[in-house]
């Protein structure tokens, strides 16, 4: 059985023809030519917005002209994440999937089902001869995933809607009326180098094997950081002499990173007592994680001598740096129960022979509390000799317990499954935030199927909660009130 054979098979064609088309974020060009392709054939109304954003729009179907106007939205791009070892150029390659017991998984890269079934969705309502709605209007964004892009480029006035569905999150049965807001801090301190000294010999170490994952949804589940335990490593034997070359670590500002490597020059004469040491932190490390971290690794080789190295006092700086910069869960809400408040995620670091950088992605529900975490920042490098940019800051989405729009899609939902769902706020950047502050007077909801691990290539979709979210769109639609 293949994802084609798969139920409702107007939402799996649809998500598997996606899955053909390349669509890493930034380079969007195939799936939109597709999706614009699409819609001619399918003499659906299609424009494309100066930003690359599809804006596409539907009559409403016989005896519902009268309904409230809704607008479907999800992101036509996806984070492009692959194993170690695995060889796939997400420019080219199309995600070939896997069905296991009742979940679809990619091969060892990510699945892109967060937004592909988002997407999947809207084209299935589009085309479909039977389903009951009012007008529709669709917005298809272009660039979430790297900076929200398309949402934040989109004028106001393009869209006409009074309710806006956002079928871009991650457990089925969860009405989500909140987000965090978030900001990028992207960190520069220039450091100095120096002909390396006599007897000298490198290595390069890799922390590797772990888990990564959603930067936002998986901040708070205990997962280590590669970029934080690589230079635990190299704490730990700081006084031996050790001098930095190079640092590689993570790939993007929305990943909890699995992977990163240093170049280290060490004393010969220090050189086995060193390893010796790293193979010491690694136990600790074995020990600590173990059932979060099972697969972790650490490993050392030798490499060619650099001719030259980060200066002593350099090397310290931005080990002492990595040691004390905040990561992961800074506070928890004071309004709702287990969801975090504010978070950081150092994301990738890496030198390129003047200036070490680092990238990191804060969250937050109050948007005062993110500030202030940038501004920590700003003040760690400054203490560093560097600076920080603090950029693309968008702001949360409040929510409104009073919406129709809620209360319509609660009952919609209790009818269906007999059962109240879930009213939840996500610490994640939805694009609810943006558009609202485009769009103040539009009522929205956010949901979607059960997708466990995305931004990694442990990313799955869970079947029955795709039948569960496609069903409930549909009756949700017929379900929307007519217009005052």
């Amino acid at each position: 059985m293949t994802i084609k054979d798969l139920e409702p098979k107007e939402l799996w064609s649809n998500f598997y023809a996606l899955t053909r088309c390349p669509r890493p974020s930034k380079h969007e060009e195939a799936v939109r030519e597709y999706l614009i392709e699409w819609a001619k054939k399918n003499k659906i109304e299609c424009r494309v917005d100066k930003v690359g954003n599809l804006i596409m729009s539907k009559p409403a179907t016989k005896g519902m002209e009268n309904r409230r106007p809704v607008v479907l939205q999800a992101h036509m791009d996806m984070v492009p994440q692959a194993r170690a070892g695995k060889v796939h150029d997400f420019l080219k390659d199309p995600i070939e999937t896997k069905i296991v017991d009742d979940w679809v998984y990619a091969c060892d890269t990510t699945l892109g089902a967060d937004d592909g079934l988002g997407v999947a969705a809207i084209m299935a309502v589009f085309t479909s001869k039977t389903a009951k709605h009012g007008p529709l209007e669709a917005l298809i964004t272009t660039d979430e995933e790297t900076g929200m892009t398309g949402a934040f480029g989109l004028k106001k006035g393009e869209l006409h809607g009074d309710y806006l569905l956002n079928l871009d999150s991650e457990t089925e049965g969860e009405l989500y009326v909140g987000c965090a807001g978030g900001l990028d801090a992207n960190m520069t301190i220039p450091y100095a180098t120096e002909k390396a000294p006599k007897g000298m010999v490198a290595y390069k170490l890799t922390i590797g094997g772990l888990k990564g994952g959603h930067s936002g949804m998986e901040i708070n589940t205990g997962r280590a950081n590669a970029n934080l335990l690589l230079f635990r490593h190299l704490r730990w034997v700081a006084e031996c002499g050790i001098r930095l070359i190079n640092i590689d670590g993570g790939s993007l500002r929305n990943a909890i990173p699995r992977d990163a490597s240093a170049v280290v020059a060490m004393p010969k004469e220090h050189e086995e007592c060193i390893l010796k040491e790293f193979d010491k932190v690694a136990g600790w490390v074995k020990k600590e994680l173990g059932k979060v971290e099972p697969d972790f690794f650490m490993k050392y080789e030798k490499v060619r001598m650099n001719p030259t190295v980060m200066t002593d006092a350099d090397t310290q700086k931005i080990i002492n740096l990595m040691m004390v910069v905040p990561n992961g869960v800074m506070a928890m809400s004071q309004d709702m129960e287990n969801l975090v408040e504010t978070s950081l995620n150092i994301a990738r670091v890496r030198t390129n022979g003047k200036q070490f950088m680092l990238q990191s992605l804060l969250r937050s529900s109050v948007d005062t509390a993110k500030d202030a975490l940038g501004e920590r920042l700003v003040c760690l490098a400054e203490m560093c000799g560097g600076k920080c940019a603090l950029t693309g800051a968008y702001p949360g989405w409040k929510p409104n317990m009073e919406s129709q729009l809620l209360k319509t899609m609660k009952a919609t939902y209790k009818k269906l499954y007999k059962k109240e769902p879930a009213v939840m706020a996500i610490h994640a950047g939805l694009e609810c935030g943006l558009l609202g502050g485009k769009y103040p007077d539009m009522e929205m909801i956010s949901f979607g199927p059960t997708l466990q691990s995305p931004h990694s290539p442990d990313e799955r979709a869970y079947i029955p909660s795709c039948t569960k979210f496609y069903e409930f769109l549909l009756a949700s639609l017929e379900a929307m009130p007519e217009k005052k």
